[in-house]
């Protein structure tokens, strides 16, 4: 093919920012499902298990957990065993990371 008809890539390399792309697959994914902005705004009110949880969604307690483990992997909820009781919560840094990343943009 001749150089003039060559395609370029004109988009710039991906570069990543204060860590937001190592939080996990994407923690803007992760919180683009309203199940789990349900379950963070419960989280940012109290910590609570899977069942607490799940007694406000329509979808299956198992569901919620796999919501749950989306959360955990991209560091915004965090979870401690009290017992034989998983007990879910808000995973601060995780948030400050997304909060590090959000700023640059209005500075």
């Amino acid at each position: 093919m001749p150089p003039a008809l060559q395609r370029t890539n004109c988009l710039p390399p991906v570069v990543e920012c204060h860590s937001v792309t190592r939080m996990g697959i994407d923690a803007f994914a992760a919180i683009a499902d309203p199940n789990r902005r349900y379950l963070l705004e419960e989280l940012r009110r109290r910590p609570c298990t899977v069942n607490e949880l799940a007694e406000g969604l329509p979808i299956s307690r198992p569901a919620v957990s796999q919501h749950l483990k989306a959360l955990l992997d991209n560091r915004l909820v965090k979870v401690n065993a009290r017992g034989t009781r998983r007990i879910y919560s808000i995973d601060d840094e995780g948030f400050t990371h997304l909060n590090i990343w959000l700023d640059q943009f209005w500075s």
